[in-house]
Order: structure tokens, then sequence, then C-alpha cells
């Protein structure tokens, strides 16, 4: 009876698992987002790919908070599993929030701001790719996960530049006609700096759970 009671339990390296299949919906909703905002006629299918992607992010994280509570083991803080798995949803949660705002505004165009976000938003998705499965030997690798993390700080940092500039650059275009173009421009540019904010968030859950265990 114990035996087939075990086999029912998520294992711990299920964790694992979970969070680097969330990591791969991440970056391929990230692609999807950066092709969105070159704008052409294309963009009703790549609106399409991020809601898949974001989909399948939204079924692993349910899937990661119902073995959290499942699971008598886990290989670090229950809470910290939560977190560190709503964090990295809530950053496809952006890129669909950007792709639902393109397709209510009827936006076809985009500022070469924004496609530069589009390229932070893919370089952070990646980098994140990169740092969760070092998880899995979180002492052996803690000087790589800080790297990872501080890269991600600078990207964040740079993203701040370009979205100042380009919601200046978007102000002064508009500001004598046309204010709903800054209105709608100005929410494309709050959801992506989100985005990247948001990856910040997922690199700073992931510094801690290292502090924690190492």
């Amino acid at each position: 009876m114990l035996s087939w009671f075990q086999a029912l339990m998520p294992k711990e390296q299920r964790f694992y698992d979970l969070f680097e299949n969330h990591a791969e919906t991440i970056v391929a909703a990230a692609h999807a987002l950066r092709k969105l905002l070159d704008g052409g006629d294309a963009l009703d299918n790549y609106v399409r790919e991020i809601k898949f992607q974001e989909n399948k992010a939204d079924n692993l994280t349910a899937d990661t908070l119902l073995a959290v509570r499942r699971t008598f083991i886990t290989p670090f803080d229950r809470s910290d599993i939560r977190d560190l798995i709503t964090a990295m949803d809530d950053t496809i949660d952006q890129m669909h929030q950007t792709a639902k705002a393109t397709v209510l505004y009827e936006v076809k165009e985009f500022d070469p701001a924004m496609q530069r976000l589009g390229d932070i938003v893919i370089r952070a998705a990646e980098i994140t790719q990169l740092s969760l499965p070092l998880l899995r030997s979180m002492a052996a690798n803690s000087s790589k996960l800080n790297d990872y993390a501080q890269e991600i700080s600078l990207i964040e940092n740079e993203s701040d530049a370009i979205h100042d500039q380009g919601l200046k650059e978007l102000f002064l275009r508009y500001r004598h006609d046309e204010p709903m173009s800054f209105i709608v421009g100005a929410e494309i540019y709050g959801h992506l700096e989100k985005i990247v904010d948001g990856f910040e968030d997922v690199a700073n859950r992931v510094t801690g759970i290292v502090i924690e265990h190492v």
C-alpha cells in the first residue's frame, strides 16, 4: 500500500521539470511578441501564438501549485516554489496583455523603441531559461546564477532608459494632436516595461532561493 501511495505522489524532480517547461513557453512567447512588433500582415498569427503559449504556461503554473499541495517533501520552501512560478507566469501574462492591446486598439505599426524592448524581452527570457536548470545543483551553480541575476538587472536598467526615451518621443509626436495615439502607445510601452520588470522579479526570486539554500 505504501509503495502504491508513493507512486501517486509527485516527485521532487517534477518541480524542476515544470519550471523548465514553463521557461520554454516564455521564450516561445517572447519570440512571437518580437515578430508581432515588426508589424505587417501576420500580426494575428503572432497574437494567437502568444495566447497559445500563455495557455500552456497557465496549465504548468496550475500543475506546479497543485504539486506543492500534494508533495510531502519539496526541493525548497513551498512558498518559494509558489512565488517563483507565479513570477514566471506574470511575465508571459504581460506578453499576452501586450498582444491584446494591439488587437483592441488595432495597432499595426510599432516604434523602433518598442522593437528594441522586444529584443530585450527575448534576451531576458533566454537568460531566465538558462538559469532555471541550474537550480537542480544550486550550490555548484550559485556563482553562475548570481551572474545571470546581475545580467537581468542590467537589462532591466536598459529597458527603463529605452522606455522613457520612447515615451518622450511619443509625447512630442502627438502632444498637439491625436492624443489617443499617445495613450495607446503609452499603454503598449507600459506593458513591455512590465514584462522586463517581471523577469527581474524572477531573477530576484531565484537569488533568494539560492541565498537560503547555499
